[in-house]
């Protein structure tokens, strides 16, 4: 491999948004809609899998549980195996691979008729949707422009919450026996999301592979020609010149990096950084578990919602939930990361301990504490999607997707399994005050994760990758050609 000094960072990072730009968002970024749907509606349309003529022998427990538990483990898998192999093979092989693992198990899994191959295909549809995390985030970092990547990257990864507005309507039309047969509504809601994920697979073919990845794997003549035809494409839609890119970077290109290395990195030489990318994690995955496990159970138990109705109230918060990031996300390069993540995870901690409050007290109903979690949420999905976008930038570039497949695992799994196993026993009570409790486990850890990020957050806005973590192949003195 060469040493060589390049300016194709500075030129991405310099490019006006663009009609290209849209192209790149719609075809990765669409695929978390896919990831909220499939959550959803899943979780909505247990009872009636569970019931006689569904064409599925299964219990309610075993859709919430057993098969929940798997696509989280699957997810959780899926971002470690795939995230390693997109470091190594690059970001575009690996989302439309992953892609095509969600496309298959989805649509395989509509086609159940035993137990046995719910659970499998759930496992699968986790599997390659953990492997999208790792590909799709490094992707958008590496193509996104960094004056616009904080609010790009937010509102994309809030997407899920679109999905999930879905998922609910359409659980809503899959349980209306008097619209599809019980055996047949489940079954369509699977094989649209097979659908959707065929279109996204169609438009991401136009989606290039990241040259910065190239760059680093000795294919920098591939790099020039990528980014020199996105160049062409944005003057003529501007009319003018570019302006000329500031910077270059010299990097000694090399095949892969070893596990060794990229621990090495992540726990040595960014400690700190990873400290930060933990707590971030946990504290959004235990405040999301903590509202939303067991949310149909806790209208209808508290409150005498019908469990046909609670899709209703999903679809408000989730609503709230992606408001947040689309209307906080511009502040994340304009007031900045460290203010923005600490004072989006500390206000909805705050405001979930009020909640508590109000719902221990006896004053709320559902309607007006749907409308609660709807401002809490407003904030912490703001918080939750930039905890995606700060391990998505604050590692080098050899090791991005890998480390974002790392904490998307712990936060996974975490939220996914140890979150629960806690929250299922205390809201599975009955008792006001043992939900309370479970309200205050998801605010206080949200709290202690704002303050860590008020202390170690990464003042990352409106600066380059490479400025924010310097790439391992990053070289100085050595003999230099030109990329």
């Amino acid at each position: 491999m060469r040493t060589i000094t390049t300016d194709i960072p500075a030129r991405l990072d310099r490019l006006p948004w663009s009609r290209w730009h849209w192209t790149i968002v719609i075809g990765l970024g669409t695929v978390w809609i896919l990831d909220g749907l499939e959550v959803t509606v899943v979780g909505n349309i247990a009872g009636r899998l569970s019931e006689p003529g569904s064409g599925l022998s299964i219990t309610s427990e075993q859709v919430t549980g057993t098969a929940a538990a798997l696509y989280v483990a699957g997810a959780c898998v899926g971002a470690l195996f795939w995230g390693r192999l997109t470091d190594r093979f690059g970001r575009k092989n690996l989302f439309m691979i992953t892609l095509a693992v969600y496309l298959a198990a989805t649509a395989l899994t509509s086609l159940s008729t035993e137990a046995w191959w719910f659970f499998l295909f759930r496992f699968l549809t986790g599997f390659g949707i953990g492997g999208e995390y790792a590909a799709i985030n490094s992707a958008i970092d590496e193509l996104i422009p960094s004056d616009h990547r904080g609010r790009v990257d937010l509102i994309i990864n809030g997407s899920f919450w679109l999905g999930a507005v879905g998922g609910s309507l359409l659980s809503i039309v899959a349980l209306d026996t008097a619209l599809l047969p019980a055996n047949i509504g489940w079954r369509l809601t699977f094989a649209l999301g097979a659908v959707l994920a065929m279109v996204i697979l169609l438009v991401r073919r136009h989606v290039p592979e990241s040259p910065r990845w190239l760059l680093i794997h000795g294919r920098d003549r591939e790099a020039e020609e990528i980014v020199g035809g996105i160049e062409r494409r944005i003057e003529a839609e501007q009319g003018q010149p570019l302006a000329e890119p500031a910077g270059v970077l010299e990097i000694h290109q090399r095949g892969s990096v070893s596990f060794r290395e990229i621990a090495r990195t992540v726990f040595g030489r960014y400690r700190r950084r990873a400290v930060l990318g933990f707590s971030l994690f946990i504290g959004q995955a235990f405040l999301y578990n903590a509202i939303t496990f067991g949310f149909g159970a806790i209208l209808a138990r508290f409150f005498d919602v019908p469990a046909d109705r609670t899709g209703y109230y999903f679809a408000v918060i989730a609503v709230g939930n992606f408001f947040g990031p689309l209307v906080l996300g511009k502040l994340f390069d304009t007031v900045g990361r460290r203010i923005m993540i600490s004072s989006t995870y500390l206000l909805s901690g705050l405001l979930l301990f009020g909640t508590a409050w109000l719902f221990g007290n006896g004053s709320l109903d559902a309607v007006t504490l749907t409308a609660c979690w709807c401002v809490v949420l407003f904030f912490a999905s703001a918080g939750a999607s930039s905890a995606y976008l700060t391990v998505s930038e604050i590692f080098p570039m050899e090791t991005r997707a890998m480390s974002i497949a790392f904490f998307y695992a712990i936060g996974t799994a975490a939220g996914g399994i140890s979150g629960p196993l806690l929250f299922a026993d205390l809201t599975g009570t009955g008792k006001v005050g043992d939900t309370v409790l479970a309200f205050q486990i998801g605010a206080a850890l949200m709290c202690a994760a704002g303050l860590v990020a008020a202390a170690l957050a990464v003042r990352a806005e409106r600066r380059s990758l490479e400025d924010i973590a310097t790439p391992l192949t990053a070289t100085q003195g050595a003999e230099k050609t030109p990329a």
